[in-house]
Parts: C-alpha cells; structure tokens; sequence
C-alpha cells in the first residue's frame, strides 16, 4: 500500500534547495538525475511504499517521500490513474484533429482542457491546430461528442477523427531508463502479471468508476483515504482497486514534466502500412525507447506512432530509423508538438508541470 503522509523534518540536500529557490524565483529548475531515478521507480511500481522505493533507490525512505512531495507540490511529477488493457478493448479511442479560426486556438485550447472525453490535447505546429485524444465509454458516445458538440463550439472550423482499431501501446508503458537494471529488477519483482484474457471483460460499476476518478487525482491515495472519501470500509477499498488491476481495468501511471526532465520534444508520425505487416510493425515500434503511443487507427493512414526526444534533430535519426528497419511503413506526415496542454486528465503549462486535474471521465455522456 502506497504511503504518502510521511512526515519529516529533513530540510533536503543543497541541490534540492537550490532547485526549490530557482522554482520559487519562477524559474523551473531541471530535474535531478536523483529525481529522474525516482521517477522512473514510480514508473515501474506507481504505488510502492516508500521503504520499498528507498530499497530500490539506495536512501533512506524520509528521503524518498520528501522528494516526492516536493516534485508533486511544484507540479513536475505525479501518480494518476490510466485505463488498463482490458478496458481499451471496451472503450473508444480516437485521435482527434481539430482546425481553429485565425488566434483563437489558445482560447479553444483552453475550453477543451474541461471536457472529461478530452485525454490529452496537444497544439501543433502542422496544418492543424490542435491535436487531441478523445476516450469515451462506445462509438455512439464518441460520435455524439466529435459530430454534434465539438464543431459548434466557438472557434472551431473542422474536426477530424481517426478511430484507433488497436492500441499496441500507450503512454503508460514509456519508461526513461533512469535506474540500473539491478534497482529495475528489485521493483518489478512484485509487479503483478497481467490479466488473463477469459476474465477481462465485466464491466466497471459506478462504484469503480468513481475509484478511478478518485485516483486520477492522486495515484498514491492510501487505502484509508480511498475507503474514507468514497464511504466504504478499508477493506472494499483494497479489495476492488487489487481487483480492477487484477482484470487488467486499471493501473496506475507515474508522468512528469517532461521539458524539464530531458525530453521537450514530441512528434507524431501518421504512416501506411499494408495491413497484413500492420501487426508485426506495430509489435515492432512498442520495443523503441522512444515510442510513447502506437496504435491502428481508421483513415488513409492507418499507423500512428508517438515519441519523446531529446531534441528536434532526433526526429530525422528516428524517422530515418524507421524507414530502414521497415521498408512498407510510408511516413506520410510528422508532427510536432509546440506546447501540451493536458496529459491524460492533466492540466500543463508552458513547462508541461501539472497545474490542476480534469479526469478523464469515459463513462460520462457528452453534452449534447
């Protein structure tokens, strides 16, 4: 069980004050390689407790606790959580291009960032504005939010949507490859093996659905802070998390600023492939560090692949990689992200730190 009120009286090392007086300043301060290692044990093991994190990290767990409390009270990391596999075989998915009247796609930005069906929104620098990832419980869902409520809104000219048919990964499983592979080993050693296929599809119960919605703001919610908030005892709380984990419904997903942790660029490819090497390309791009989301998705191109860099130049090294590695993958457009203003249920600013929570709630029924 995760523990996130430890209390201590530590007053950090020098290179965190210094950090805390550069943010102060309204500076953001890069993230420490200290923190980056800490992030990525979140990333593997989200709700590990603090002495098991400090195991793995080598300190003590007042330590741990301290720099995590400190990075989520800046906004540069967090635990939130994200649909498991089983629950993107129940719902929509679909990747969301959207074009603005002249100077108003800040503002469009804005508005979206408050609908529970828009995931992750994204502004471009490309021939369209904004590009989104929509969730939403079923097609008709899907289709009553893009058709019927988002080109009425102001501002908008024209939405275009490509239905993701399969998802071969998505952002939950991008690691930063922070730690050594012997601090790896000691926090996967208790992950949880996946969801047996024959179990996965009962459906969530409104009580589940207001779990996950309870977590999108904080991950690492004990146990007790769980069952006290959502009226129930101790026990139900553990019980229905480790059981919608166990189904593969639910997991849970460590992201952070990612500008200021070495990764301020991110592109989308839209690529064709010929349909029957779609799934071995598809298998294929999820084992590159790179490969934040990759998914089959309806449209003339039919591939989509999202990655985090390091800087605009790797974009050509990657896309080159590509080509190379897989002769009938055809790149038919590459896009650059300028600024992310929401990250699954997360709102970002400029430095992509988190500045408040929209949850991706899937289960609602879109405005009409």
């Amino acid at each position: 069980m995760a523990h996130t009120g430890f209390e201590t009286q530590d007053s950090g090392s020098d290179d965190e004050r210094a950090q805390d007086t550069a943010t102060s300043a309204g500076v953001p301060a890069l993230l420490s390689e200290d923190e980056l290692a800490l992030i990525n044990a979140l990333q593997l093991s989200p709700r590990a407790s603090w002495t098991e994190l400090g195991h793995a990290l080598g300190v003590d767990p007042v330590t741990v606790a301290r720099r995590f409390h400190r990075l989520s009270a800046q906004g540069t990391a967090w635990v939130g959580f994200s649909p498991g596999p089983r629950l993107l075989e129940q719902i929509c998915v679909a990747y969301v291009v959207i074009d603005c009247a002249p100077g108003t796609t800040a503002r469009v930005a804005g508005a979206l960032g408050a609908h529970p069906h828009m995931v992750t929104i994204e502004r471009t620098a490309s021939g369209h504005d904004i590009l989104a990832t929509v969730a939403t419980r079923d097609l008709p869902a899907l289709s009553r939010y893009t058709l019927d409520l988002l080109p009425r809104l102001p501002g908008i000219t024209a939405v275009r949507s490509r239905i993701v048919t399969h998802m071969f990964t998505e952002g939950g499983h991008w690691r930063i490859a922070a730690l050594a592979p012997a601090q790896r080993a000691r926090l996967t050693a208790r992950t949880p093996a996946p969801a047996a296929r024959q179990t996965a599809h009962r459906q969530l119960t409104s009580f589940d659905r207001a779990l996950a919605l309870r977590l999108a703001h904080d991950g690492r919610a004990p146990y007790q802070s769980l069952a006290r908030d959502l009226g129930v005892s101790l026990s139900t709380a553990k019980r229905r998390v480790e059981a919608l984990i166990r189904r593969g419904l639910l997991r849970f997903r460590c992201d952070f600023a990612r500008p200021l942790g070495g990764w301020p660029v991110a592109v989308t490819f839209w690529a064709r492939v010929p349909p029957a090497d779609l799934p071995g390309v598809g298998q294929s791009l999820i084992r590159l560090p790179e490969t934040r989301n990759c998914a089959a998705v309806s449209g003339p191109q039919n591939l989509v692949l999202q990655a985090s860099l390091h800087s605009v130049s790797d974009i050509l090294r990657l896309e080159t990689q590509l080509a190379t590695a897989h002769p009938t993958l055809d790149i038919a457009d590459r896009v650059v992200t300028l600024r992310q203003d929401k990250l699954l249920g997360r709102l970002l600013d400029a430095h992509g730190r988190s500045v408040g929570v929209v949850p991706a709630d899937l289960w609602a029924e879109p405005p009409g």
